[in-house]
């Protein structure tokens, strides 16, 4: 029988108990040869695969139990949660000294991110964006590290990249000089608490479908009243919800009154 070095461990099955042991002989300097039914990467344990990963370097990342960015979840579970010491120390390398900046996390617990959540995020010098990803991060980076949790909405995603991605446009497109058009973020939907009204292109009649008459006529006055009036339709029909934020005025109210007598006849 080969003779097994002094400092080297075999240990049988890649589950929690697996992984103490593994642990254990890594903190004293040793070296583990491990045999599991099906891949470390994929433990019996599903809580256990960081651990492993950590002591073996399973995926060929320089991983060690000193240098690891998830690890288990303290009273056990399914999956791997972001440690706090990594998140801290990235968002501490990146943190500005300047006077208005926000550190957000994106989560499902947080405040629903809107329109005039975007405008306000547009007014701070520095906003950083934190993304958990599968399970999650350990929640002193919520509660500690972030001035706020948002949401984008009563779903589920596999992480919080997307979400991050869909403040930063919102965010971006509401900081003077990124549109082309200036007036373009004034007259898109929600902007002024309204859906946009519809909008055409050339040709004027594509298979039978027409474009209105008022929108071809040159008279702007009467465009810009369509607009309006088609905005409020929309809204009411498919967002009435939002018509208790707008700002009306009262031709607006006429109108909205206007439309709700029309779709009783």
């Amino acid at each position: 029988m080969a003779k097994v070095p002094e400092n080297k461990v075999i240990i049988v099955g890649g589950g929690l108990a697996g992984l103490l042991a593994a642990l254990k002989v890594c903190e004293g300097g040793g070296t583990v040869d491990l045999f599991s039914y099906c891949p470390v990467k994929r433990s019996h344990s599903l809580c256990a695969q960081g651990g492993m990963n950590a002591c073996m370097d399973t995926k060929g990342e320089n991983d060690s139990i000193y240098e690891h960015f998830d690890d288990t979840v303290y009273g056990g579970g399914c999956g791997m949660l972001m440690k706090a010491q990594p998140v801290f120390s990235a968002v501490e390398s990146i943190r500005r000294g300047v006077e208005k900046r926000r550190i957000i996390f994106m989560g499902p617990a947080g405040e629903r991110f809107t329109q005039a959540k975007a405008r306000q995020l547009a007014e701070y010098e520095q906003i950083i964006l934190i993304c958990g990803h599968y399970e999650g991060v350990d929640y002193r980076i919520e509660s500690q590290l972030a001035d706020e949790t948002v949401s984008v909405g009563d779903y589920i995603l596999t992480g919080g990249e997307l979400p991050a991605m869909l403040v930063t446009d919102a965010v971006a497109r509401m900081i003077p000089g990124v549109l082309g058009a200036s007036a373009g973020a004034a007259d898109d939907s929600f902007a002024m608490s309204l859906l946009e009204c519809p909008q055409y292109t050339k040709p004027a009649d594509f298979r039978g479908y027409v474009v209105p008459e008022v929108l071809r006529n040159g008279d702007h006055a009467k465009i810009e009243a369509w607009r309006r009036k088609a905005s409020l339709a929309r809204t009411m029909a498919l967002r009435p919800d939002l018509l208790a934020a707008a700002e009306l005025s009262t031709r607006d109210l006429q109108i909205l009154d206007e439309l709700k007598r029309e779709m009783t006849v």
